[in-house]
């Protein structure tokens, strides 16, 4: 049972699609991360704004009150703005992070059994070769029972020529013995 070449193309393309879904979830990662961050600069903002509303009321100074309150509204909005947008991306690599697992897991299925037909089949070849190993040996040793065979039958068949020239009941070893 040899692996087909359709299960070897149908391999590539189990690999090529895992790889597309490995892509896209490394993607989708990166999206999140680069949405968390940015919400994390929105943080840092608004904390750098109420600073600026602390040191303003030690100092006095209007204008530097109004930008950190400013600062700290515009921070707020953004991070309203990245909440919805974060939730989307985590979905989605979670999403993607399935996909690619369940490619991962129909290339591995698609590999077992590429292993298991190639060690089915070196297992039959392995048997194909002690049998024409056994058979190569058997071979070899009927040439000699056959010979053996021969030989005998030829000692017997003198034998029985030596014994025609005598009477029945005495054989020509019983003469020589005498």
């Amino acid at each position: 049972m040899a692996v087909s070449r359709a299960m070897r193309r149908l391999l590539q393309v189990l690999e090529i699609q895992e790889e597309k879904c490995r892509a896209a979830m490394e993607s989708a990662r990166a999206e999140l991360k680069r949405l968390e961050q940015a919400l994390t600069w929105s943080v840092e903002r608004a904390r750098g704004g109420r600073r600026l509303v602390a040191a303003s009321a030690v100092t006095g100074e209007i204008a530097d009150r109004i930008a950190g309150i400013e600062e700290t509204h515009v921070a707020k909005r953004i991070a309203i703005a990245l909440a919805p947008r974060i939730a989307e991306s985590e979905s989605a690599v979670n999403l993607r992070q399935r996909e690619f697992l369940g490619k991962r897991v129909e290339r591995r299925q698609a590999e077992t059994l590429i292993e298991e037909a190639e060690a089915l089949e070196r297992i039959a070849a392995g048997r194909r070769a002690q049998r024409d190993l056994d058979d190569w040996f058997l071979s070899r040793r009927r040439p000699s029972g056959e010979a053996r065979a021969d030989e005998m039958s030829d000692a017997r068949g003198d034998e029985m020529l030596e014994n025609a020239h005598w009477p029945t009941g005495c054989s020509s070893q019983q003469t020589r013995k005498s």
